[in-house]
């Protein structure tokens, strides 16, 4: 168990990802001496329970991460840009934004995959795409074991990987329908098109290729994680009108002929995997308030020579986001000694 206790700063703690940081704290009875968070104007003063203790929620200024030991940071990239370069001044930063995720300078972390990494940090650590976090840690074992060739994935993802603003839209308009009304959109409407009893095959912006940058990072943060800069991969992602939980169809082409057995046998080995037996899968609603991936549907891909394709769920807002930072905060201080 972590024995020392140490300052934690959680900035975003009012967003759905920062709400689960504070929990999963509290639940992995994390070493917290002292906790501040932080959020934006509209939230100061407001008080959120953690460990049987009020702590107020205060506005973020330039002298907010002095005296802290880790800052977890749960905004938007934009900001993150903004703030982080002060905080990494005073603290070390886990970062769960993009921005700086595919510099060659910040570590990308996934603690099951790849922890060594965390030791090349400079006071900040980036936490990959909550899409990218379970693709990984099942691609990561079957690589070792079998090498890799090339990789498809179409993902389907929950709105809460947008933020509360996109899971009240799914609610309300949810409503709007069950009333028998018609959606209307207007400006305020966080997504373009309707996303109740409807999906929507764009996440982020289209760039020259026609991948969205949401297929961009699922690519190019894999191929970082494991260290294959030129891996043949390819993404298609996909908004559904579910709540929690981002779920995977993957299709896996080896280096060599492989068998399910074979591939059963090492997901079951590895570590944050569950394995389903056969006829059996899971779906979003199985998966909420779980930290594992977890893996069905394991069959031979006929497409491909040495093809595997598997179906995988995970709760995008646990080991998605604030599971594997806060698992990365807790090898933070095992580098350090500190058990």
């Amino acid at each position: 168990m972590l024995s020392k206790k140490i300052n934690v700063g959680i900035v975003g703690a009012t967003g759905l990802v920062g709400e689960k940081v504070l929990k999963i704290l509290e639940e992995r009875k994390f070493p917290v001496n002292k906790l501040s968070l932080f959020s934006s104007k509209r939230s100061e003063g407001q008080k959120i329970l953690f460990a049987s203790e009020e702590i107020e929620v205060s506005a973020l200024s330039k002298d907010s991460f002095k005296n802290l030991d880790i800052a977890f940071f749960a905004i938007e990239e934009n900001l993150a840009k903004e703030w982080i370069p002060l905080a990494r001044k005073e603290c070390i930063v886990i970062d769960k934004s993009s921005a700086f995720r595919l510099d060659e300078e910040v570590p990308l972390v996934i603690p099951e995959v790849n922890p060594e990494k965390i030791k090349e940090h400079k006071n900040l650590i980036s936490n990959p795409n909550c899409t990218t976090i379970p693709l990984v840690v099942v691609l990561a074992p079957l690589y070792k074991a079998f090498g890799l060739k090339r990789v498809v994935v179409s993902s389907f993802q929950s709105v809460s990987g947008a933020g509360k603003d996109a899971v009240n839209e799914l609610l309300y308009e949810t409503e709007v329908i069950a009333y028998g009304d018609k959606i209307k959109k207007d400006s305020d409407s966080f997504f373009s098109s309707p996303i109740a009893a409807n999906i929507i095959p764009q996440i982020g912006s289209i760039d020259k290729q026609g991948y969205a940058s949401e297929e961009r990072k699922i690519i190019e943060e894999t191929r970082k994680i494991l260290e294959l800069p030129e891996l043949p991969i390819s993404a298609t992602c996909v908004r559904v009108p579910v709540l929690v939980g981002h779920c995977e169809a993957v299709n896996i082409e080896f280096d060599v002929n492989i068998k399910v057995d074979d591939v059963m046998k090492v997901l079951k080995s590895a570590s944050g995997i569950k394995v389903y037996p056969d006829n059996k899968y899971p779906m979003p609603i199985d998966v909420e308030e779980k930290d594992d991936v977890h893996v069905a549907r394991i069959r031979k891909d006929i497409a491909f020579e040495h093809g595997i394709a598997l179906w995988l769920a995970a709760d995008n807002l646990r080991k998605g986001a604030a599971t594997n930072a806060v698992q990365i905060a807790e090898e933070i201080l095992k580098t350090r000694g500190e058990k």
